[in-house]
């Protein structure tokens, strides 16, 4: 049985190829042809460590707990508002 793309959390999964994003195998490649050796378990570290970043921010700004930091940086809704939010600034993803 093969899993399904993208890590299940409590709201589904997060996936890239829905907004024509590359996934963590893809980034990992590129960083690796360009020079900077990196496997894909990295680049999805360096990507949860930045939502961690972003949700902890937006737990301190709303008075929410710090326990909940994992739980919004992991769910898939968050990392999509996060997207348009960035899109919405004319940023290409």
């Amino acid at each position: 049985m093969s899993m399904p793309k993208g890590f299940k959390a409590a709201n589904g999964y997060a996936t890239v190829g829905e907004r024509g994003g590359k996934g963590y195998r893809e980034i990992a490649e590129i960083m690796t042809t360009s020079g900077d050796p990196m496997k894909h378990s990295a680049a999805r570290n360096y990507f949860l460590s930045g939502m961690r970043k972003l949700a902890d921010a937006v737990c301190e700004v709303h008075g929410e707990s710090k326990d909940q930091v994992e739980r919004i940086a992991l769910d898939p809704r968050f990392q999509e508002a996060v997207a348009d939010i960035i899109e919405e600034q004319g940023i290409k993803l």
